[in-house]
């Protein structure tokens, strides 16, 4: 596992939901085998998305300082902001695959990463996106 992966938010934030007993486990082993290869990448988008779910609409709520924290540890996967090139590489997507803007900026960040693999349970296992294929976490393990 030396080719990168883009991770979406729904991987991160089932690795920290309780209530999700088939998909945490699942989310937790990627996102420990991401960190052991150091291979996961992100964006900003992502690590807003997640703040904004764990620590509001998550039951319990984690608290904000651990949240940040957390966030903190993942900068070391080189998240991409949002740039005038990525919103714009993003509304070809958007056109040409008929996805959501937000699901085009994932697709977008994950292609600017250079990543192989877009983790994520939305866009359908196996889809490729101009060279970039859809992994759904909760039905394959890391390997």
């Amino acid at each position: 596992m030396t080719d990168l992966y883009f991770v979406d938010t729904n991987v991160l934030v089932y690795s920290r939901d309780a209530t999700e007993p088939d998909k945490q486990p699942m989310a937790e082993a990627w996102r420990k085998e991401l960190w052991r290869r150091g291979t996961g990448r992100l964006s900003a988008q992502v690590l807003n998305e997640y703040y904004q779910v764990v620590t509001r609409k998550l039951v319990p709520g984690m608290p904000r300082e651990r949240a940040r924290a957390e966030i903190q540890d993942l900068m070391q996967w080189q998240p991409l902001p949002l740039t005038p090139q990525l919103l714009f590489d993003a509304w070809g997507i958007e056109d040409r695959h008929q996805i959501s803007l937000w699901d085009a900026l994932i697709v977008a960040a994950g292609q600017a990463a250079d990543c192989a693999y877009l983790l994520s349970e939305d866009l359908g296992e196996g889809r490729d996106f101009d060279g970039m294929r859809v992994i759904n976490p909760f039905t394959t393990a890391p390997h």
